[in-house]
């Protein structure tokens, strides 16, 4: 009777003893062969590299600023166009607190690109380069730039990525978007902001980004470019 007792006893406590889920620790997947780990973003230094050389693709040389001598060529490869210049402040397009009459003496509310709402570029919030205006120096619509081209700018070993939102003065170049100089920490004020350092501007040919206004889709479309150009393929 005793054994028999001890026995049942036994079984009962078995019962009532709270159950294990071996589901509640679940063990990390292992990581597949096909998994890759995130990419490292491409450097200024490896861009900087692949645009040593320069094969003009302009006729002549352009201005950094209208009193300045014409010295800066467009060159060229097979996938982008590029320079070398400056970096002056373009706060035309959609009015805000920083871009409007009052702060820039030479404000124009329009940009020669639009956004997908039909309204002109917001330069306060939008990465945009300028381009010149077409002339017998350079067409930049002859090199397969548009309105919405990826351009990596690259300035004291930051990589940013923009847009080609507006055209400028057909004699100079070297001019971007108030929110581009603030994204690589050149003061973007358009009354005297802006830096006379080298600023590099690699625009890819063929890209475009839709909608022009999404910066989000221009730095993914930017990042992939540029990695293709600076590994050759």
């Amino acid at each position: 009777m005793r054994a028999q007792s001890l026995v049942l006893a036994a079984a009962s406590a078995a019962l009532l003893a709270p159950a294990t889920s071996s589901t509640a620790h679940p063990p990390k997947e292992p990581r597949t062969r096909n998994e890759r780990p995130a990419q490292v973003p491409v450097r200024a230094a490896d861009l900087l590299a692949k645009v040593r050389q320069c094969d003009p693709v302009s006729r002549g040389r352009y201005r950094t600023d209208a009193d300045r001598p014409a010295t800066v060529p467009v060159c060229g490869t097979r996938d982008a166009v590029f320079w070398t210049a400056d970096m002056d402040i373009d706060c035309d397009g959609r009015p805000g607190r920083r871009c409007n009459g009052r702060a820039d003496p030479h404000f124009s509310a329009g940009t020669a690109f639009q956004a997908s709402d039909g309204r002109h570029l917001n330069a306060e919030h939008l990465p945009f380069v300028v381009v010149p205006g077409p002339s017998r120096v350079w067409d930049y619509r002859e090199h397969g730039v548009r309105g919405g081209s990826v351009v990596a700018v690259v300035h004291r070993g930051r990589v940013r990525y923009a847009v080609v939102g507006d055209t400028g003065p057909r004699e100079v170049i070297g001019e971007a978007s108030y929110a581009a100089a603030q994204a690589l920490d050149i003061p973007p004020d358009p009354h005297g902001g802006g830096t006379d350092g080298r600023v590099t501007y690699v625009v890819f040919k063929g890209s475009q980004v839709s909608p022009i206004e999404s910066h989000a889709a221009a730095v993914t479309l930017g990042e992939r470019l540029a990695r293709r150009f600076v590994e050759g393929r």
